[in-house]
């Protein structure tokens, strides 16, 4: 199975629905109106995952100022997500993609390397989509660090 290319700049954004930790169905339709932040990591509670998710969560009054939605996703179930959200007291909302389908649709649903070994997994991606449902940003390969502030200006400036 290959991995779909992803989405690009300008595009519209794939639709998707999905289980989120606090017990709904989030829809990208059913955020129409609002500008969306789709943050793709490989696994709850992992170092680089867990740093990602708080610097989303400390920056979440901001994101919800300007008009902004933050997503979490991974293939992790939503019993997993509501033991990483409630460890650390994540506020932003994550969802599961324990099929993998929005994952491959995104692009994200990757071969990586380590250790000598091949395996498939979530290269971490994050979107930013406008209020009508287009791709305005995308940051492929992201490095943790400074991450959710990058995202926060970019959000702010649409």
């Amino acid at each position: 199975m290959t991995a779909s290319a992803l989405p690009a700049v300008d595009q519209k954004a794939p639709a998707f629905s999905l289980p989120a930790d606090d017990g709904s169905t989030i829809s990208l339709a059913s955020l129409a109106g609002k500008k969306v932040v789709l943050y793709f990591y490989p696994k709850d509670d992992t170092p680089g995952c867990t740093v990602e998710a708080i610097a989303f969560t400390a920056q979440k009054a901001a994101f919800d100022a300007a008009n902004t939605v933050v997503l979490g996703v991974s293939k992790d179930s939503i019993k997993a997500h509501c033991k990483f959200r409630d460890k650390h007291n994540l506020t932003v909302r994550l969802l599961s993609d324990e099929t993998g389908e929005m994952l491959e649709t995104y692009g994200v649903w990757v071969e990586k390397k380590q250790y000598g070994r091949t395996y498939m997994g979530i290269a971490r991606t994050t979107f930013l989509i406008d209020e009508k449902g287009t791709v305005a940003k995308v940051w492929p390969k992201v490095k943790v660090d400074g991450h959710a502030d990058e995202v926060l200006a970019a959000a702010k400036s649409l």
